[in-house]
């Protein structure tokens, strides 16, 4: 059935929430972008003179996509080589969507992503519809096709499992990036003391290669063995140039609302590493070195003004 011009522009005013909510659910933007051009082949071949609230309709349908990919990718994960991550989003990039508040800013911050993974489909289909979105429960409850109380049960429980990860608060970002920089100088000292002083005493750091870039896929934990880990990734080395292509520039940036190093070559995204930084030190770094998970990020960071690198790496 083909559009109407207006049929269209309902759409295209729907998508950026539509991409933000795909994106918070399935931690791709690629498969996000999927899941919403399905959503628009959906659209396009429905009667939509009979839908009367087209944004409800819209994030049934791609909700429902979504809870499909969500089932599929449980699977897909078990054969991943090493350890999976979301997909970093630079600074800017739309479909980080709404920002306006801590539990919209939080929704999307990459240690929620990577905490929601323990979150059964429907549990990650409440928790960002109610939490990111503010989704009334009895509007949830219709897209998933149960009772307005047993979504309320489901987002208590996802929420509790997600704030029994993150016991920590968020700090000002201006002290939270002079952060970053302090670490990346203690890195690049060859001692293992200034890191240690910087980091929680529970502090881990995992990365995601997918199997194409060499990444730790088991967590160093505790501040000694990270600090250590941490120290040794910064040492320069021929062998390290020869990996990465090159002597790697290294800038102090932001990713999916949070401070982030962008490990960049020849204006070649080749790392994001996004930090949880706390009141009590830093706490986690995951990062993202999968080729395939950067390139949004690149062509990001090529349209965006990022300025001086902070350092030459190796």
């Amino acid at each position: 059935m083909a559009l109407t011009a207006n049929d269209t522009a309902r759409f295209e005013a729907s998508m950026p929430r539509l991409q933000a909510i795909a994106y918070r659910l399935l931690g791709s933007a690629s498969d996000a972008e999927d899941a919403v051009q399905d959503t628009f082949l959906r659209w396009q071949a429905a009667d939509t003179g009979r839908i009367e609230v087209p944004e409800a309709w819209l994030t049934k349908v791609l909700t429902n996509l979504c809870l499909n990919q969500l089932t599929s990718a449980r699977a897909r994960r078990e054969t991943y080589v090493g350890q999976w991550l979301p997909e970093p989003l630079l600074a800017g990039d739309p479909m980080l969507g709404p920002a306006d508040t801590a539990e919209q800013r939080e929704s999307v911050s990459y240690a929620v992503l990577a905490l929601m993974e323990r979150l059964t489909p429907n549990e990650r289909v409440v928790y960002v519809l109610r939490e990111a979105f503010d989704y009334p429960h009895r509007r949830i409850a219709e897209i998933l096709d149960i009772s307005e109380p047993a979504c309320q049960q489901i987002f208590h429980r996802a929420k509790k499992h997600v704030v029994d990860g993150r016991t920590r608060t968020e700090i000002d970002e201006a002290a939270a990036r002079r952060i970053v920089e302090e670490f990346l100088t203690a890195a690049t000292s060859g001692r293992t003391e200034p890191l240690v002083r910087l980091l929680t005493a529970d502090a881990i750091a995992i990365g995601d290669g997918g199997g194409k870039v060499p990444a730790r896929a088991k967590a160093f934990e505790g501040a000694r063995a990270v600090a250590t880990f941490m120290r040794g990734m910064f040492k320069p080395g021929k062998a390290k140039r020869a990996i990465v292509g090159g002597s790697p520039e290294v800038y102090v940036s932001n990713a999916n609302n949070a401070p982030a190093v962008v490990v960049v070559i020849d204006g070649r995204v080749i790392g994001v590493m996004c930090l949880e930084i706390t009141a009590e030190g830093i706490a986690a770094f995951r990062s993202q070195v999968n080729p395939d998970k950067l390139e949004r990020a690149t062509l990001r960071w090529a349209a965006s003004d990022h300025g001086e690198p902070l350092l030459i790496a190796f």
